[in-house]
């Protein structure tokens, strides 16, 4: 993966332009871990970019930045510039393409992410971000509350680096917290869902709920049940406990089918054969896993139902209509309902002679 962006820069300052890999991959780099992305900083004109590229570029083009596809990766490539008038407390209004990439690096969120790589692989250190990963401390580039009023969305970002990198904030990142934290309601609910997934799942959760507590940011996000959350192995577990109005954090179909259901059996008996029948096991272990039940007995007691479904049973309305010798109706439904309570409780096998016997026997009569 590097060796393809070391390329791209090559071809770049080939064609007579600077170019750097910047941000997230030279941290993590840094650090020793992976990375899924490159940006890449140049004072190539966008339009230049295309010349150089042609092909590869996808057809959209976003704030001075274009997307290269090489060999199935993809490179966000943006043009040096400085940055003007924040709409909304989130997106730059105006910008300017500039020459100077210590310029461009003041524009940025945290020192962290300031870091580039040139061509050959040395690292460009211009505003000092190695040091803050060395102390394991995020520090915003220049006035934390002026970054933070510009774009409210690096709040949640640096409680998101903080999360998963295992760093702290400094005390000036905390101060404008408090300040501007009020600010996060002109964000949009799936954009802070978006960050809060990737705390909530990171390996360093605890660390980044207790950010999120310590700086009042579950009420300015309406996490109004954050404290009480139980167990965080499973995202849309760990939803169903906050508990969050619908009409806010939006969920697909499924996860309000999913987080509903949890809610639900957080009430019930997870050993119960009617309850994990009804709800199934994936339900029924991330309950079990809230309430510190055991979720290896909640498996086996899962496998060891007779049937998962009523499309288990061996015979099905054709096999109760003929063998009563009457006309398809409403009635086949109640029957089936019966059956498949019987099996569940054991008192029938889930055999056809004993099934289709059973039928006859109990509902002949009513014929």
């Amino acid at each position: 993966m590097l060796d393809h962006a070391l390329k791209l820069l090559n071809k770049i300052e080939s064609c007579g332009f600077k170019a750097y890999i910047v941000g997230g991959f030279v941290r993590n780099y840094l650090l020793g871990m992976e990375s899924t992305d490159i940006d890449i900083c140049t004072n190539a004109k966008p339009k230049d970019i295309r010349g150089i590229f042609q092909m590869n570029c996808l057809p959209n083009e976003e704030y001075g930045s274009v997307t290269v596809i090489i060999k199935n990766m993809r490179y966000e490539i943006t043009t040096f510039r400085k940055e003007y008038s924040y709409v909304d407390h989130r997106k730059p209004q105006n910008f300017e393409f500039i020459d100077d990439l210590c310029e461009d690096l003041k524009r940025r969120d945290f020192l962290i992410n300031t870091m580039c790589m040139d061509c050959h692989g040395n690292i460009l250190d211009i505003l000092g971000g190695k040091k803050d990963l060395e102390s394991k401390i995020i520090h915003t580039v220049g006035n934390s509350y002026e970054r933070f009023s510009e774009d409210a969305f690096r709040i949640l970002r640096a409680v998101r680096f903080a999360t998963i990198l295992d760093f702290q904030l400094s005390d000036e990142i905390k101060m404008a917290i408090f300040q501007t934290k009020h600010l996060l309601k002109d964000i949009s609910y799936e954009r802070k869902r978006e960050e809060l997934d990737k705390i909530f799942t990171s390996g360093n959760v605890l660390h980044g709920v207790s950010l999120l507590l310590e700086l009042g940011l579950d009420q300015e996000l309406e996490l109004f049940h954050l404290s009480e959350v139980k167990n965080y192995d499973d995202l849309i577990g760990v939803w169903a406990q906050l508990r969050v109005d619908e009409d806010t954090y939006r969920f697909t179909a499924h996860e309000r089918e999913l987080i509903e259901k949890i809610q639900i059996v957080l009430d019930q008996d997870n050993y119960d054969s009617f309850v994990l029948y009804h709800y199934g096991l994936y339900v029924n272990s991330v309950a079990a896993g809230i309430k510190n039940l055991d979720k290896k007995r909640v498996t086996f007691l899962y496998n060891a139902l007779p049937i998962h479904s009523i499309r288990d049973i061996v015979i099905n309305g054709k096999d109760v209509y003929e063998v009563l010798g009457r006309r398809p109706g409403g009635y086949i439904k109640a029957i089936l309902k019966d059956i498949e309570e019987k099996i569940l409780t054991q008192e029938l096998d889930n055999t056809r002679d004993q099934l289709l016997d059973y039928v006859l026997k109990k509902y002949g009569n009513l014929c």
